[in-house]
């Protein structure tokens, strides 16, 4: 049965450089790359491909030595330019110069008649099952695990987050198709979590083989980890998949088309954009095309997704596989004298004693750059975490917990539930200045590998 969620704890960063509803023609990316560093869990990278080597898209590049069925396809067609490696040659990145004609390995339809084990070694062999995520610990499912549910949050509440309802369009065949099969990998229920607040698009409207659930309220309500709490909480011991409404549509293509197709529809936001548009591109598009030529200034920083979670990258760099949007913002490397005391209303903060009246006008969107306005500091307890956590835990008990190693607290206190985008708003409006995500991502690693 469906179910409707309101929620009141949360907050919501109303920036300036949101994408206008148009589908701009921006320069084709002439490079692609895919990210290692993106997978969190990534154990044992083994490279397939050479540098020289031609692949069409959908060819395998990457394999994890520790889950060598799950293999990471080229998003394009073209020649491997650069495997580039870092200190102690971690791998960084594998880089395509991508062919003016995208050509495709062709896997051939997929049968959902088939054995589900069948189902998902097949999914696992064509490129798109990177999509799908674990909770606990937001690393890349194992195939031959069994989710108790699979949940999918058809809308973001991030700062400049795209509009799925937009991109998607036309999609709605693909989308159906990819819920089908992800209904066939596990025995519980299929969750589409769509924003109450808002006409139910209608790619989402009419999905069969899956309950659509309706939540509203401030960021994070488009979490999936804040929807799986309020509909099925993970325990210890207990698997469930997510999967992004994008990855719902490439596993839909791959089932009804026999390809990995892994086009989509970006936003290109930020206060700093002369134009903020959407676009359409591969996944790990070079975004310097997007960027380079549409700046109201040099002095910039750019991040693979939104502020709060992205990754940030230089104008030459590439956009992060699970990324579906770009935000341009000012650099803030500078130091500012007593700057959080002076009297302002072009602040956003969500201490009203530091904003400062920026609460008096709710509607308004802020210019923020990326200074920290102060240094870590005493982690002192102000209740501000539990007021913008919509989750029945203790996120600043939790956080000492992860500073403590206390395994025992970390578990009584929530860790199972959580990954890094749950608790980023608690980062943004933490006055010690504290790594929260850094911190979450610890306690993980150490829950994960103890």
């Amino acid at each position: 049965m469906s179910k409707i969620v309101k929620l009141k704890k949360g907050f919501d960063i109303n920036l300036a450089g949101k994408a206008s509803k148009e589908i701009a023609n921006f320069a084709p990316a002439q490079t692609f790359a895919i990210k290692p560093t993106d997978f969190v869990g990534l154990q044992r990278p083994k490279v397939l491909v050479n540098e020289g080597d031609t692949v069409k898209a959908g060819t395998p590049i990457l394999i994890d030595k520790a889950l060598d069925q799950v293999i990471y396809a080229a998003p394009v067609s073209g020649e491997i330019v650069e495997v580039k490696r870092g200190d102690k040659r971690k791998l960084l990145e594998i880089k395509i110069l991508a062919d003016k004609t995208i050509t495709h390995e062709n896997f051939g339809k997929i049968d959902l008649n088939q054995d589900r084990n069948a189902l998902a070694a097949k999914l696992a062999s064509t490129g798109v099952w990177p999509n799908i995520i674990q909770r606990p610990y937001g690393i890349v499912a194992n195939p031959a695990d069994s989710p108790k549910a699979i949940f999918i949050s058809a809308f973001d509440t991030h700062p400049l987050a795209p509009d799925y309802g937009f991109t998607l369009q036309g999609e709605e065949k693909y989308f159906q198709a990819g819920i089908d099969a992800l209904a066939k990998l596990t025995k519980g229920k299929v969750h589409v979590n769509v924003d109450g607040s808002k006409p139910v698009p209608a790619v989402f409207s009419g999905v069969k083989n899956a309950q659509v659930n309706q939540f509203s309220g401030p960021h994070p309500a488009g979490n999936v980890g804040i929807q799986i709490h309020h509909l099925d909480p993970i325990n210890k011991g207990e698997i469930a998949w997510t999967v992004n409404p994008v990855g719902v549509v490439q596993i839909g293509k791959a089932v009804l088309e026999g390809v990995y197709d892994a086009s989509k529809v970006i936003a290109v936001t930020g206060s700093e954009l002369t134009k903020s548009a959407y676009t359409k591109t591969y996944v790990g598009a070079s975004v310097s095309t997007f960027v380079k030529g549409n700046l109201n200034s040099g002095h910039v920083r750019v991040i693979s997704g939104n502020v709060l979670t992205g990754e940030k990258i230089n104008l030459e760099g590439h956009l992060g596989f699970y990324s579906n949007q770009i935000t341009v913002i000012p650099e803030g490397d500078y130091y500012e004298f007593l700057g959080w005391a002076k009297p302002t209303t072009s602040k956003l903060s969500y201490h009203r004693a530091l904003g400062l009246f920026s609460f008096l006008n709710p509607k308004k969107e802020f210019v923020l750059d990326s200074n920290c306005r102060g240094e870590e500091r005493a982690f002192v307890q102000t209740g501000v975490f539990e007021a913008v956590t919509p989750m029945d835990i203790l996120p600043m008990y939790l956080l000492k917990a992860i500073m403590a190693e206390d395994f025992d607290e970390m578990e009584e206190l929530g860790i199972y539930e959580i990954v890094e985008e749950d608790l980023a708003l608690c980062e943004f409006v933490d006055v010690s200045k504290h790594p929260v995500q850094e911190l979450v991502r610890k306690g993980i690693e150490l829950i994960q590998y103890s």
